[in-house]
């Protein structure tokens, strides 16, 4: 069993969540595959995600091939707050959503 985890990425947990449950479950190789060609932004920190977590494994001397893409966890990992001035003297709320990613291998 190995783990990564991303701990900020700048992008919002629910287009993380997108990727995520699409590589859930298939063994490493094809999930790297999948991901190569997916046109979304999320693929590719995710890609380099179970590369680490595949490079963990190989570490501990585990056999690369046999692993399983176990669990994938997004969560939210903070919100940067701004603000945009608007009409009348107000301000509104700009929330830039970061995103904390947990892989598991198996």
């Amino acid at each position: 069993m190995a783990y990564a985890t991303l701990e900020s990425h700048n992008q919002t947990p629910r287009k993380m969540r997108l990727v995520a449950n699409l590589v859930k479950g298939k063994k490493v190789s094809a999930a790297l595959e999948s991901l190569q060609f997916l046109p979304l932004r999320a693929a590719e920190p995710i890609a380099k995600l179970i590369k680490s977590a595949a490079a963990n494994a190989k570490e501990k001397g585990e056999d690369v091939d046999a692993l399983k893409v176990r669990s994938i966890v997004v969560e939210s990992a903070g919100v940067l707050k701004r603000y945009m001035p608007r009409a009348f003297g107000r301000a509104s709320a700009i929330r830039r959503r970061k995103s904390r990613v947990k892989v598991t291998l198996a």
